[in-house]
């Protein structure tokens, strides 16, 4: 599978524009060729080489891959880095977002993969760690079919967003699609 790499800049409510990246499937031969469509949200840090190496590999399977950018708002598209001053934006970011704002972002992110024409109109979701909690909160989009979500950050805790004090897991019921959550437990001697 060839993947074609561009981007898009869509306008928000919570401020700026948001940069969605993009992983295309490109079949040689058959131009026409329609696929699903899934929503990548990464942890804290955006859209870094290991997020777009994730994405290459979930459109080298034959998904259009849509990657925001969440903390658009306070940066721009540039990954933060792996480093503490990096860690530290990202947490003191994760917190300051409106979780309106976030749900926001996942509303752009499917409905820019469902006005291609090569999406067939199904749609994922998936993300690690932030962005496993995006992606469940995805998953409350009744257009989204099935979810993944690695390692949920704070969704026990509904510690998400301004205020601290999100109702992720008091809407689970509004999930209509396939839901998966992977969670980690640390074990001790």
């Amino acid at each position: 599978m060839l993947i074609q790499e561009t981007h898009k800049d869509v306008p928000t409510q919570a401020g700026g524009d948001m940069r969605i990246f993009l992983y295309h499937p490109t079949i040689p031969n058959y131009p026409k060729a329609e696929f699903p469509g899934v929503v990548i949200f990464s942890e804290i840090y955006q859209v870094t080489g290991p997020v777009a190496r994730f994405a290459r590999q979930i459109a080298g399977q034959g998904f259009i891959v849509a990657a925001p950018s969440s903390y658009h708002e306070f940066t721009g598209p540039e990954p933060l880095a792996y480093d503490g001053p990096g860690t530290d934006k990202g947490n003191e970011w994760k917190v300051k977002k409106k979780v309106s704002a976030y749900d926001e972002d996942a509303t752009l992110s499917i409905d820019a993969l469902l006005a291609l024409p090569t999406c067939n109109g199904r749609i994922g979701a998936t993300g690690m760690c932030l962005g496993g909690h995006l992606a469940y909160r995805a998953a409350l989009d009744k257009r989204v079919a099935a979810a993944v979500c690695y390692f949920a950050t704070d969704i026990h805790s509904h510690s998400l967003g301004e205020g601290m004090h999100d109702d992720s897991l008091d809407r689970a019921g509004d999930i209509k699609g396939e839901l998966v959550m992977v969670s980690y437990i640390a074990l001790r001697k």
